[in-house]
């Protein structure tokens, strides 16, 4: 049974008791048929609550005898007071409330508490910061979780709404998906929802649909979790001020003020986000508790996925495996080619020649090393929104990389998959390098 519901039930009892103490005072004034109209609304209470029992525990449920038991003792008290002029009322009344603790009793310690938690992503290739607790949460025999992908939309120049996406069908077929029609926040009131996304309407990419932001989501469950969709650069000092501004744009984001709870990579990343947040709204002892009860640095889910996934364990495509294989079977030295947002945003059109000479290298070397390139799954919208002109040429590059066959484009939502296939990480700075080098490979960075 639901918390919530539980809670409810055992709330009622009280107002039953409330309506023994009204009961025994008509007794006392002689005013029996008043005390029989309450006795029947009494059991009409016992029997609403053995409904809502049996309907969540089942019909033979160890309450519903005591929800009988007290119903069995209130006919035979009224019997007795129809009966008998002058009986003991203090008595009879004591009889029924012991029944109603009997039930309250029961309902406390019989009726056991499942959990509803529901994970809320956008993007399925961001599922990876949240499957690890998920997994833990549907193993859990006392947990009922839900994963609802929430859709999103890009932005137009204007910040107004453009395409809407879904990507539900997109996730691992081990993950059941519910749609987000299906599951209805309001009624169902989970436990608990996890989202990765914080940016709520302050995103200039993308934004996930209203309805989802966690400004919403925080009236209808009574924990919010936040769990960041990328890593940090595990940072060496945690008082740098240059450090705690940095990572302040990621900490003074709506959905870490919003949540109940957030989760981060590490004690130090956690220590840098409280003084960021300490900076905006006051280093006070009030507001130093308030974020230290709230965050906390217990680890990220990323990096369970990453270390958890070997190469031994994945299915490789067989276009994958006519690149990487040399002609004797042998795997060649596979490059994981990153590209990210930021480069292109601050560099524009010497992003894109950078791109072109690195495929050409690659391209040169294909007898030897294989290269997969996996582009920022926001990259596409990023361009189309905030520098339009590159599109064409971005488009260009990426076509003609594709049609040549030579190398591996992967566009999919599985990044520990290319992460346990590849030897060596080059590319872009990005949350990327971090889940690499949690697995001990050797990274290099792109310098325009």
């Amino acid at each position: 049974m639901r918390k919530n519901v539980k809670e409810s039930l055992i709330d009622i009892i009280p107002t039953i008791l409330d309506a023994h103490e009204i009961a025994l005072k008509y007794a006392k004034s002689g005013e029996i048929d008043l005390v029989m109209s309450v006795f029947t609304e009494c059991q009409e209470a016992m029997v609403k609550i053995g409904e809502v029992i049996e309907e969540n525990e089942g019909e033979n449920h160890k309450t519903i005898e005591f929800l009988q038991s007290y119903c069995d003792e209130l006919y035979e008290v009224s019997l007795v007071i129809a009966e008998n002029s002058e009986p003991n009322f203090n008595k009879l009344f004591k009889r029924i409330a012991l029944k109603l603790k009997d039930v309250l009793y029961s309902i406390k310690n019989d009726i056991k508490v499942r959990q509803e938690i529901v994970f809320m992503p956008y993007k399925a290739s961001m599922w990876d910061a949240l499957e690890s607790v998920w997994k833990a949460a549907d193993e859990d025999p006392d947990c009922d979780a839900y994963v609802v992908p929430i859709p999103y939309y890009d932005r137009k120049n204007d910040f107004s709404f453009g395409e809407m996406h879904y990507e539900g069908e997109e996730f691992p077929d081990y993950v059941p998906i519910t749609h987000y029609n299906a599951y209805n926040l309001e009624t169902r009131h989970p436990d608990a929802i996890y989202i990765h996304n914080p940016y709520d309407e302050c995103n200039y990419v993308t934004s996930v649909d209203p309805r989802f932001y966690s400004s919403k989501l925080k009236e209808y469950t009574d924990c919010l979790v936040y769990i960041p969709y990328f890593v940090h650069a595990e940072p060496n000092n945690a008082n740098d001020p240059a450090i705690i501004e940095s990572m302040g744009h990621f900490a003074n984001t709506p959905g870490v003020i919003n949540a109940h709870k957030v989760i981060l990579q590490s004690e130090t990343v956690k220590e840098i986000y409280i003084k960021a947040l300490l900076g905006v709204y006051g280093d006070t002892p009030e507001n130093r508790k308030y974020f230290d009860s709230k965050i906390f640095g217990t680890g990220s889910p990323k990096f369970d996925k990453v270390c958890n996934t070997a190469r031994d364990d994945i299915e490789i495509p067989d276009e994958w495996l006519k690149i990487i294989q040399k002609k004797d079977g042998r795997f060649k030295k596979i490059v994981l080619y990153n590209t990210s947002v930021k480069p292109l945003l601050q560099h524009s059109e010497k992003m894109i020649l950078k791109i072109e000479n690195v495929l050409k290298v690659f391209y040169e070397n294909q007898g030897e090393m294989a290269l997969i390139w996996r582009p920022h799954p926001l990259i596409k919208a990023t361009i189309e929104s905030m520098r339009p002109q590159l599109w064409n040429d971005y488009k260009k590059i990426v076509d003609q990389y594709i049609d040549a066959g030579w190398g591996i484009y992967d566009d999919t939502p599985d990044l520990d998959r290319a992460i346990a296939l590849s030897d060596i990480y080059y590319g872009d700075v990005s949350s990327v390098v971090q889940l690499c080098l949690k697995v001990n490979m050797p990274v290099m960075l792109q310098d325009v």
